[in-house]
């Protein structure tokens, strides 16, 4: 894809998307949207690197930005699971293991990114992108906690959604590796 693609050419065309809200966890249910290709099952088959077999959780407290990046993401195959809140992404975690987590740092509710970060070290080294303007926070962290750009990489809003795919496909590559 080129540098100056337009919105029209990152349109959702394939992959998964579950999308959890507070609605659905007080009733303990899930709103599910499914648009995968029925060429998905073969690609998984034949290449475990593909987009088709890696999962990312987004985690956006602005539900404009989250479905722009469910979209995109999705579009190029990915399976997508997106929630609001710090809590949300706690409770996601615990059922879906993603491959890449898409952190927003200033999250409403009780729990912000650091503390969606700290329960998801508590457990493993899963790769995550920060997504925020405070860019000097997430560098003063990645240096006094030793993470890497292995493991934990900023891009800083606002962003085009094209850099945002590039990162989260540099990030899976390296994780993959």
């Amino acid at each position: 894809m080129k540098n100056n693609a337009d919105a029209a050419n990152l349109l959702p065309v394939s992959g998964n998307t579950s999308v959890e809200n507070e609605a659905s966890e007080q009733s303990n249910v899930s709103t599910s949207t499914d648009v995968s290709p029925t060429h998905m099952h073969s690609e998984r088959q034949h290449n475990p690197y593909s987009p088709y077999s890696q999962r990312i959780l987004v985690v956006e407290d602005d539900h404009t930005l989250a479905a722009l990046e469910v979209g995109v993401l999705t579009a190029h195959g990915y399976t997508v699971v997106s929630v609001h809140t710090g809590e949300l992404a706690v409770a996601a975690l615990h059922t879906f293991v993603p491959d890449l987590v898409v952190l927003d740092l200033e999250l409403n509710g009780q729990l912000d990114g650091w503390d969606v970060l700290q329960q998801l070290r508590s457990r493993t080294a899963i790769p995550v992108l920060f997504t925020t303007s405070s860019e000097t926070l997430v560098r003063q962290y990645i240096r006094s906690r030793r993470e890497t750009r292995l493991t934990l990489d900023h891009l800083p809003k606002p962003y085009p959604m094209q850099t945002l795919l590039k990162r989260v496909q540099r990030m899976l590559m390296i994780a993959s590796q």
